[in-house]
């Protein structure tokens, strides 16, 4: 571009680690004598850099259909301003094609495929001067036969005007262009001309003998800029503006053939989305309905387990409780009968010691008898080793 255009276009050259293809668009004020040109140039970065390739071309066409849309929406206001509008539809596709010297890759076909209708695609094959002069000629040979046997509609250069119709037609016979660049300028005779040297010689980008960047540069920008910005608008936005409005309802007749009325497809699309709308509210509602119900079930769910588990943990504090009145009763039941035993031991010793021995004398008699408190407690011991697991 900066060849092309004989100016240092700002940027820097991106790396080829890029996770998706990125389009990068800057625009330029260019003049030249007084000739002024407002240039736009959209570079693809990353693409064909990625493992899976298969949706390269999609980032492409999406950023030429946003375009479109841009310059539909502008043309549909009622207070129109296209005369003063900055119109970035883009008129032309220089498709650069790797100088293989053997085919077209799968990734230019299927591109080049779904751009044809929408941009005038222009196929350049970049970095001649790596392949020799025949090997040149059989590739542009092999690209023109792979482009008509898969579809492929690319740019030509326009006949019907008798004043272009010779030399046109010439430069159609030349496509694909194949191009070098270079913004160095390298004395040859007396003239400093664009080259780029090389150890076995020098290749002038302005000799005709070497590339075809003179006939690139006089077709795209002196002869054929106006029918490519015509060929945009008339083939290619046309063609998105009618499957656009086709889209939102709109014909040019009715099933009767008589015009279409705006207001009749106003209203009928008016009454199709109120219909959409107000279907899109009942199945809200209902999923709505749908959830609450879900919600209600589980929270009931889950309080019956809550009352389940009090339940069971209620009866076996119950059944702790009845557990501890038996051993109670027991126990006391226990302690009765030991007081009891003690009480008849205790009159027992003390008719005894009422009792004369033979020399007429009471005889002392010592007994070591326990407290009932300590009888009952042994007596207590034993019921509740005996009943106690």
């Amino acid at each position: 571009m900066d060849t092309l255009f004989n100016t240092r276009f700002e940027g820097e050259p991106a790396s080829h680690s890029q996770p998706g293809v990125q389009l990068k668009s800057s625009t330029y004020d260019l003049q030249e004598s007084n000739v002024h040109l407002k240039l736009t140039i959209v570079s693809t970065v990353g693409f064909g850099d990625q493992i899976n390739k298969e949706d390269s071309y999609k980032p492409i066409v999406e950023f030429i259909d946003a375009q479109f849309e841009a310059y539909l929406q502008e043309e549909l206001k009622i207070k129109r301003v296209l005369h003063n509008y900055h119109d970035s539809r883009i008129h032309a596709c220089l498709y650069f094609i790797a100088p293989t010297g053997h085919s077209l890759k799968s990734l230019d076909l299927v591109t080049m495929k779904k751009l044809d209708s929408k941009v005038n695609i222009i196929p350049i094959i970049a970095k001649s001067d790596a392949i020799s002069k025949s090997e040149l000629t059989k590739f542009k040979i092999k690209i023109t036969s792979e482009l008509v046997s898969n579809g492929v509609q690319i740019y030509q250069f326009p006949t019907d005007d008798e004043s272009v119709a010779e030399i046109n037609g010439t430069m159609n016979a030349h496509l694909p262009f194949a191009v070098i660049g270079s913004t160095e300028e390298v004395k040859i005779g007396n003239k400093m001309m664009k080259a780029r040297q090389y150890p076995w010689g020098t290749v002038q980008v302005e000799n005709e003998a070497h590339c075809d960047f003179v006939k690139l540069r006089e077709m795209l920008i002196r002869v054929n800029m106006e029918d490519l910005r015509e060929q945009t608008h008339t083939r290619h936005y046309e063609l998105y503006r009618r499957c656009k409005l086709e889209e939102m309802g709109f014909k040019d007749t009715d099933p009767d053939s008589k015009p279409f009325s705006l207001q009749e497809t106003y209203e009928a699309k008016r009454n199709e989305f109120l219909g959409e709308l107000q279907k899109k509210e009942e199945e809200m509602r209902q999923m709505f309905v749908q959830r609450l119900h879900e919600k209600f079930d589980r929270l009931k769910k889950l309080h019956q387990d809550e009352k389940k588990k009090l339940e069971d943990k209620k009866k076996s504090l119950d059944d702790e409780v009845n557990a501890f009145k038996q051993r109670k009763t027991a126990a006391e039941l226990l302690q009765s009968q030991a007081q009891q035993a003690g009480g008849s031991q205790t009159l027992k010793r003390d008719k005894e010691r009422k009792k004369p021995n033979e020399k007429g004398g009471c005889t002392p008699l010592i007994i070591h008898v326990k407290n009932p408190a300590e009888i009952s407690m042994e007596l207590m011991g034993e019921a509740l080793s005996t009943s106690l697991p």
